[in-house]
């Protein structure tokens, strides 16, 4: 796939969600599955659900997904997480994944501006 630096993240979140249900509609018994565990794991435990979702966008800044990255960054904005948060957590990704990963900050900034708005 061809990334553009103009990408829309909002189009990247609701891609993400149009995938899912597509999947649901094919096989709709193993998505339940994996969206039961899902909500169990995302759910607050020991670790609230905003830090989760940090976790997301650290793990999504470091294998370099634009859906994953605007995925968990929108969800842990609505969580509570602020910019200063998902930027730390990008710079623990960058601190693990090296460049490719500091480069890919740049999604999750872009979903913080959008999702923002």
């Amino acid at each position: 796939m061809v990334i553009s630096l103009d990408d829309d993240m909002n189009e990247y979140f609701l891609t993400a969600g149009k995938t899912l249900k597509a999947l649901g509609q094919f096989n709709p018994k193993a998505m339940k599955g994996f969206q039961t565990f899902m909500e169990s794991v995302k759910a607050d435990g020991v670790l609230s659900k905003k830090i989760k979702e940090i976790i997301g966008i650290a793990i999504s800044v470091y294998i370099q997904c634009q859906f994953c990255t605007a995925w968990h960054v929108k969800r842990a904005m609505e969580a509570g997480a602020n910019r200063e948060e998902i930027l730390e957590a990008c710079q623990v990704a960058a601190m693990v994944g090296g460049g490719h990963s500091l480069m890919s900050t740049h999604y999750a900034l872009k979903a913080i501006d959008e999702f923002t708005k």
